[in-house]
């Protein structure tokens, strides 16, 4: 069960990132993805490529608060979290 919460929550920060130029985001919202992230990634102690997927993730929706990142940057790892999200689902 816990599995597909956290995959829920992949896909759901993935979207953030994939329409954040149509979303207003304020950089609360940033800084509390960028914590749950951390938090997710911190399960897998960095061993393994999806706890730094969820780590880049943080360090991105962190630099979303202070600069304009290009979208290809935002597009590529919304991509890996929404496909992390998709496989815990399945």
């Amino acid at each position: 069960m816990l599995v597909k919460i956290l995959g829920t929550v992949d896909l759901i920060f993935g979207g953030i990132l994939i329409f954040r130029d149509f979303l207003i985001l304020s950089n609360q919202i940033l800084l509390i993805c960028a914590i749950l992230l951390f938090i997710k990634s911190s399960f897998g102690m960095l061993k393994d490529f999806a706890s730094w997927t969820d780590f880049v993730g943080g360090i991105i929706f962190l630099l979303l608060m202070v600069i304009n990142l290009p979208p290809i940057i935002c597009f590529i790892v919304a991509i890996l979290l929404i496909q992390k999200g998709i496989f815990s689902l399945l």
